[in-house]
């Protein structure tokens, strides 16, 4: 009876307690049919490309053998992957604290000029430029041709206005015609001359069109006397336009070559020196009447022009693509710490205006502490980006200093696709990157979480 009892008994009730579980059970299942997409896209694009490269990086190039951990023995032992790992330590020891740094301090002043807004938006454009077109202008803009790039015809600019350069890079003596030249790269009388001589120095090489303004005929100073304690002579361009004239004799329309030194030496000594006029001719005064000299044109006159600085060479192809990765993201540091900034307490700023502290302690002391979650949360998200770099290194570096400037990520993708073919030791890479980034990316997670409590 008391069992028959107990089946016929009704369920008691639901309660608050029941209903609001039933609630939550609800809202989960939607939540996961809502979140379902993403989490299929999740791990269709992340976590299966990851599992596969893990796995992948077990196996040799054709992926028919398994290896086990040779690909990442034969990583540590390639000094091509050596020098990659030493670049991307210069990357994250470098790009991620002068942006940080650059982003702290343009944040500082923005806010101290009157078009804030405007200053901040020309520094976040180059955030809107794809880093394929970023690497196409700083290639251009880092060509060793002076012609082509800025940056070189800034610095030859420069150069030639303080230094000068030379008029006659390709000009050079006529063989057989009394001048010889010199290892230095001068060139000099084959024979010793006395005080009271005239000497001419025929040199050839030179177009016509190349001249200086303001170049005369050489005839002019051709056959003129020199004093006994004097040499003179004449420079000139031993070549008459349109043909004829004499080899080694000034002609009535060669011209002569002016600004050029030339020098009277005894003894390996110059003993005086001249700088030839519009017409070539020069006089060497002060000579000693009873010595013999020999005449000389320095290698100063036959300079090769300043060409600027190689950019894109072994040396310093690293830190012309950090340049450039600087003013694509120093835009993106400087407005996350704006905003940062933003966020002050502005009374505890003024109260250390009113204790006498001047702009320099207040930033040192009060705005760089209090930023102190901002400027972490930046440098740790650019220390994850320069990890990934492969864009600017692959347009920016020319294809001879390619294994200079290669970090993992490029090291990566030449070694699997770019002519290795090697997708074993290309996976092994992979899974090193992701081994480095996860620690970063852990960290910042955290930040997250902790300020968000």
């Amino acid at each position: 009876m008391s069992s028959t009892l107990l089946k016929e008994a009704p369920a008691p009730p639901a309660g608050p307690a029941g209903r609001a579980r039933s609630r939550r059970r609800r809202g989960r299942a939607v939540a996961v049919l809502f979140a379902l997409p993403a989490l299929l896209l999740l791990g269709a694009l992340v976590v299966y490309p990851v599992l596969f490269s893990v796995g992948r990086s077990f196996f040799d190039a054709s992926g028919s053998r398994f290896v086990g951990g040779d690909n990442y023995t034969e990583m540590f032992r390639d000094p091509a992957t050596l020098k990659a790992v030493r670049n991307t330590a210069i990357w994250v020891v470098v790009a991620p604290a002068l942006l940080t740094g650059l982003g702290l301090i343009l944040a500082v002043l923005v806010e101290k000029i009157r078009w804030a807004t405007a200053f901040k938006l020309l520094l976040f454009m180059p955030m809107a430029v794809s880093f394929l077109a970023a690497g196409i202008v700083f290639r251009l803009a880092y060509d060793e041709d002076p012609d082509k790039g800025v940056l070189n015809a800034a610095v030859v600019s420069v150069h030639d206005a303080f230094t000068g350069t030379s008029a006659y890079p390709t000009a050079r003596a006529r063989e057989g015609q009394g001048i010889t030249a010199a290892p230095d790269g001068s060139y000099r009388t084959d024979t010793a001359v006395t005080p009271g001589e005239t000497v001419t120095l025929g040199l050839v090489g030179v177009l016509p069109k190349d001249l200086p303004d303001g170049a005369e005929p050489a005839s002019r100073a051709a056959g003129a006397e020199a004093a006994a304690d004097e040499l003179r002579g004449v420079v000139y361009l031993d070549f008459t336009p349109g043909g004829g004239g004499r080899q080694g004799q000034v002609d009535a329309r060669e011209s002569g070559l002016p600004e050029m030194t030339v020098e009277a030496v005894r003894d390996g000594k110059t003993a005086a020196s001249a700088t030839t006029a519009a017409d070539g001719s020069f006089r060497l005064t002060g000579l000693d009447a009873d010595a013999s000299y020999t005449v000389r044109l320095p290698a100063a006159n036959f300079a090769a022009p300043y060409d600027g600085i190689s950019w894109l060479g072994p040396a310093l192809v690293t830190p012309a693509i950090i340049g450039a990765y600087l003013w694509i993201w120093t835009g993106f540091a400087m407005v996350l710490i704006g905003a940062g900034l933003a966020t002050l307490p502005r009374d505890a700023l003024e109260a250390a205006r009113m204790d006498g502290a001047n702009e320099w302690q207040i930033f040192r002391r009060i705005t760089v502490p209090l930023l102190a979650p901002v400027l972490t949360v930046v440098f740790v998200t650019l220390v994850i980006n320069v990890m990934k770099v492969f864009d600017l290194v692959y347009i920016i570096a020319p294809g001879p200093v390619q294994e200079d400037a290669t970090v993992l990520a490029t090291q990566m993708w030449l070694v699997s696709f770019g002519g290795g073919n090697d997708q074993g030791l290309g996976s092994a890479l992979g899974v090193l990157l992701l081994l480095l980034v996860v620690p970063a990316m852990v960290f910042n997670v955290r930040r997250f979480r902790r300020s968000q409590r």
